[in-house]
């Protein structure tokens, strides 16, 4: 039996066809080749039409069958992983009825606040673990207020790999994880939150009927198996977050366990047993794929927007000629620290670890007599490893303390110029794996659809590719940069006031 792991990325969406039985990855796509367009309309604005995932995802299944390297009609059950805590609305006919409003997207932070202050804090972290925060209900309040008569229109609200699933299935359905990720969910009541409903005016219809994470969520329309050549009815059993779908692909399920990624955005998921809560709402504990009422399992993600994109941006700005691993050999010219030049590489909206505040990207100490397009392309490498470390020691004053993070062999931790920098800033030692969001959403489709009695049964042939531990050697200068590097961040996040003007008669 083969599996079929859909990866709905910011990007692109990714493919791939995994055997169910030695767990082997037969074929792997992504589509398109160069970057999907974010739609900015107005600055902190994020968007992406949701009927262009779909067109995406049936170009890369159907690339993915061009390879020839399996039989499509051995495909048993589809998986889907998705860019989390974006919001697409549709109608009774199941058409969007506007485009997805995106994870990065920042304008409903002052509705997030609203409901916190207007519901209470306390409340918040007790029964949501989280402020509404600029989540999906906060960005459907934005709709209700802004477009009220798109608002009046909606059928069902959805999260991007709902609608996914909706295409290949007709069926919405929802989970405990994904209504966690939208901060829908009421831990302590086990239920749909009746304060964040009741406060921002929303009816329960709205949602889709709520289903396990591994269980089946619809099957496959006959009209669909047509035009990507699979069996029809085939089960989609596996619906996740790209977070948590990540922790799932380095069998990242128990408590102390740590993944990471840096993608577009970055992220440090840590898994837990304890109801974890940061008052400022800077990391953000939700529902794991593995949480039930009766075992909990709760993921607490550092988000970091500026990841992946900062170090797009530094390539195409200053080394276009150049490929990712050009550059990364560029930056490796130049020794730790980048010769006193930093980064803060915060430009892709506002970040949660910062509270929300704008601080926007930058470039500090430049030095036009020394520094040139490698030294830039070093800072900005640099500069998202000490903002892994910044958020790694928000985790830790919380109770969190890994020793080991387990990563995808991919995006920027194929630089050995980064990975070097995230263990010597950190001190966590990284084991590097060679699986990634659509591998991991197979194998969850195998683990829905009871192919494997346990999850840990789906990993049993995982080994780390490599595994890099901090350097005695360079931790040092490191930790210096580092120093560096947030004092300058905490200057951006309280600026010193501005001075007084002089009385005119002192002036002249």
């Amino acid at each position: 039996m083969l599996l079929l792991g859909i990866d709905l990325g910011t990007s692109s969406i990714k493919v791939s066809v995994v055997d169910a039985q030695t767990q082997q990855c037969l074929a792997s796509v992504s589509y398109p080749e160069t970057e999907r367009e974010i739609l900015t309309r107005q600055p902190g604005w994020a968007e992406q039409d949701p009927r262009q995932w779909w067109l995406d995802a049936r170009q890369a299944i159907l690339n993915a069958h061009a390879t020839q390297r399996y039989n499509p009609q051995d495909i048993g059950a589809i998986g889907i992983a998705y860019q989390m805590h974006g919001l697409v609305v549709v109608d009774k006919e199941h058409h969007p009825l506007r485009d997805a409003i995106i994870w990065c997207d920042s304008r409903a932070v002052p509705y997030g606040e609203a409901a916190q202050q207007g519901i209470g804090a306390e409340y918040c972290q007790r029964h949501l673990l989280n402020s509404p925060g600029n989540f999906t209900a906060a960005k459907l309040a934005w709709v209700k207020e802004h477009e009220p008569d798109t608002y009046a229109r909606i059928d069902r609200i959805m999260l991007p790999g709902d609608f996914l699933a909706l295409q290949l299935t007709g069926e919405s359905t929802t989970s405990i994880s994904a209504l966690s990720e939208g901060i829908f969910w009421d831990f302590e009541r086990h239920a749909l939150s009746e304060e964040v409903f009741g406060f921002f005016g929303f009816d329960k219809s709205l949602i889709p009927p709520v289903h396990d994470v591994f269980a089946p969520h619809g099957y496959v329309r006959e009209t669909v198996a047509e035009e990507l050549g699979l069996r029809a009815g085939i089960p989609v059993t596996y619906k996740a977050g790209d977070q948590p779908n990540n922790a799932l692909s380095l069998n990242v399920l128990r408590p102390g366990e740590v993944a990471a990624t840096a993608g577009t955005s970055g992220v440090i998921y840590a898994v837990t047993d304890q109801l974890f809560v940061d008052a400022q709402s800077r990391v953000n504990p939700f529902a794991h794929v593995n949480h039930t009422r009766e075992q909990q399992r709760l993921g607490v993600l550092l988000c970091i927007n500026g990841t992946g994109s900062m170090n797009r941006w530094a390539r195409q700005t200053v080394a276009r000629e150049l490929t990712y691993p050009e550059a990364n050999e560029r930056a490796a010219a130049i020794a730790p620290g980048s010769e006193g030049l930093l980064c803060l590489p915060f430009g892709n909206g506002v970040e949660r670890m910062l509270a929300n505040q704008p601080v926007g990207a930058h470039f500090h100490g430049l030095d036009l007599n020394q520094h040139g397009p490698a030294h830039m392309l070093r800072a900005s490498q640099e500069g998202v490893a000490f903002a892994f470390r910044y958020g790694l020691d928000l985790m830790r004053e919380g109770g969190l303390h890994p020793t080991v993070v387990k990563a995808g062999y991919t995006n920027m931790f194929l630089s050995d110029v980064f990975t070097q920098a995230f263990v010597n800033s950190t001190g966590l030692a990284v084991e590097l794996h060679q699986t990634d969001g659509s591998v991991g959403a197979a194998l969850g489709a195998g683990i829905g659809a009871g192919v494997y009695a346990t999850p840990a049964e789906a990993f049993h042939h995982m080994q780390p590719l490599r595994t890099i531990r901090p350097d005695d050697h360079q931790t040092a200068a490191y930790e210096a940069g580092y120093q560096r590097w947030k004092e300058l961040l905490l200057r951006h996040l309280h600026p010193p006031a501005a001075p007084a003007l002089l009385p005119d008669s002192v002036a002249r």
